[in-house]
């Protein structure tokens, strides 16, 4: 069985991570853990100058929490330590002291919207519409919700987790997701290419410290994240979320 991978390359400066699953680049605990020590290691690579966050195909960029996964955890200490994964990712994006650029290439649902949030500069296409699903499962978006609500702000933050709906990229870049969206992947990866270049040959003190500069105010994230994990981590345990996943996989 395919449990999806993390590959990391880095050529004159400019590193790549790019993560996959079979399932719509879902994401179960074992590839969020890759997924943090990577993004950790490349912060501290010292050939590494700036980092582009990415994943497999055209269609869908993440679709956020593994649906199995989820299904199968029947105590809290595994739903705590599930939803910390989340938290682990975010915390590596916000304290990496490179800058971190999100390729956004398709569909976000859910703890896909929470990377997109953490990377610095999120470039898309304009078919990335994205959605907040976690309501309708029962755990609501404890983990991520942090870092959407520092992009995009409270009553955006409100209104997208509440109604559940699906909001098009131009809506994402209105409200800052998004810094810039194109329409084609070939424009997509052109001002990918050129930003990237830029920040490369930046200096690297001075990236560390205006990132730093740029994240004030989150340096109680590391025990916020893991207090929101607790919260998902009870929830998923709930009958509800367990008949919503099922009746959503016998589809």
């Amino acid at each position: 069985m395919d449990t999806g991978s993390v590959t990391y390359t880095n050529e004159n400066g400019i590193a790549h991570i790019k993560f996959q699953h079979p399932k719509s680049n879902s994401l179960p605990s074992s590839l969020l853990k890759q997924l943090a020590d990577t993004i950790r290691d490349a912060g501290a690579d010292e050939n590494a100058k700036v980092i582009i966050l990415e994943s497999e195909g055209e269609k869908t960029f993440c679709a956020g929490a593994s649906f199995d996964e989820l299904l199968g955890i029947d105590n809290f200490e595994d739903g705590y330590n599930f939803f910390s994964g989340f938290a682990g990712v975010i915390n590596e994006m916000r304290k990496c002291p490179k800058f971190i650029i999100g390729r956004i290439q398709g569909k976000a649902v859910g703890g896909g919207v929470g990377l997109i949030a953490a990377c610095d500069y999120a470039i898309a296409h304009n078919s990335s519409s994205i959605r907040l699903s976690e309501f309708a499962l029962g755990i609501g978006p404890f983990v991520i919700g942090p870092a959407v609500e520092r992009k995009i702000g409270k009553a955006a933050f409100a209104q997208f987790s509440m109604d559940i709906d699906w909001y098009d990229a131009q809506w994402a870049y209105n409200r800052g997701l998004y810094a810039k969206v194109f329409a084609t992947h070939g424009e997509l990866d052109q001002a990918i290419e050129e930003l990237a270049h830029l920040l490369a040959e930046s200096s690297l003190e001075a990236t560390a410290e205006l990132k730093a500069m740029y994240w004030e105010g989150t340096e109680n994230w590391e025990t916020l994240l893991s207090k929101r994990a607790e919260i998902s981590g009870k929830l998923v345990l709930s009958d509800f979320t367990k008949n919503y996943i099922r009746k959503f996989k016998n589809k």
